[in-house]
């Protein structure tokens, strides 16, 4: 996986996470408080703003760690 599919899916985790603690539709077993809903308010801001500045602090930390910002091999989806 390189930067943005692990972007993405960290992205996705922490809105499904926030939206399932703070969400109570009167039966939600794990609803903690509703301020959980800043959660995914956060992350879709972040993702906004990358749109425009190219700015994201998750993608330098994983590039910190090394993970690699392009696929290698051909480009294609089997590394052919």
């Amino acid at each position: 996986m390189i930067v943005t599919d692990w972007i993405h899916s960290i992205a996705g985790f922490f809105i499904i996470v926030g939206l399932a603690l703070g969400f109570d539709c009167g039966g939600n077993p794990i609803f903690v408080h509703q301020y959980f809903l800043f959660l995914p308010l956060f992350v879709g801001l972040n993702l906004f703003q990358f749109g425009f500045s190219k700015f994201c602090p998750l993608g330098i930390i994983l590039k910190k760690l090394g993970v690699p910002e392009t696929r290698k091999g051909g480009g294609s989806c089997c590394g052919k």
